[in-house]
């Protein structure tokens, strides 16, 4: 693993975090610091807590107890649009059936309460055309997201969340499902998105290998 100087600004912060689900404490006392440019892995067992988690951080589940802020913040903050890219479990799974091409699916990270119905100006045209080219999918935008494979569409839905210029991207086993050549080349793409654009980003993945060689910082998270 990498390190990164501890000096740099808090993104996240989570303090004595604890979560209940149907009565179950699933998430207890968990204490966690993320700083800017900062790659960290959260692995564990199935049943861990890791995407609890997760759903905590985003605000998507309330806490029973303890604090979460990012960027100083609460989670579901108006002062966090933009801010947050979010690629769950599902985000590449899209129907074979359904007809919408990379760069289409990218502009709909462009998308927010502001502008749903404005047409694209060049600005939003140009965070497109950047996530796409930052992902290496120049060459397949034209092409329906059903042609991909299944490291392709990871890539799509990772260019939508930097198409809304998030700085800090939280991924759910993004590793499932696609096969090892793909995986070395997203592990690639997230370490230069940390190294090479400054961006956050918090992943959960039950590949500890994969965690240990590309992230900065690995978490261990067992029973909560």
């Amino acid at each position: 693993m990498k390190s990164i100087s501890m000096d740099l600004p808090h993104v996240l912060e989570v303090r004595d975090l604890t979560v209940s689900r149907s009565g179950k404490v699933i998430i207890d006392d968990v204490d966690l610091t993320v700083h800017k440019g900062e790659f960290v892995g959260i692995v564990g067992p199935n049943g861990s807590g890791k995407s609890t988690l997760l759903l905590a951080i985003l605000g998507i589940l309330k806490p029973k107890k303890g604090d979460v802020k990012i960027y100083g913040a609460s989670p579901l903050s108006k002062k966090l649009d933009g801010k947050i890219g979010w690629v769950s479990q599902a985000a590449s799974n899209l129907p074979n059936q359904m007809r919408i091409t990379v760069e289409e699916l990218v502009k709909l990270g462009t998308r927010n309460t502001k502008n749903m119905f404005s047409f694209m100006n060049r600005e939003r045209k140009k965070s497109v055309d950047d996530a796409i080219r930052v992902v290496g999918l120049k060459s397949k935008r034209h092409i329906d997201i059903s042609r991909l494979s299944g490291g392709q569409r990871q890539r799509a839905v990772i260019a939508r969340a930097l198409a809304s210029d998030a700085d800090f991207i939280i991924l759910d086993e993004p590793l499932v499902g696609i096969d090892r050549k793909a995986r070395n080349s997203l592990l690639r793409l997230l370490d230069d998105l940390s190294h090479k654009n400054g961006k956050t980003i918090l992943m959960v993945s039950h590949d500890l290998t994969a965690i240990r060689q590309t992230a900065h910082r690995m978490i261990y998270l067992e029973e909560g």
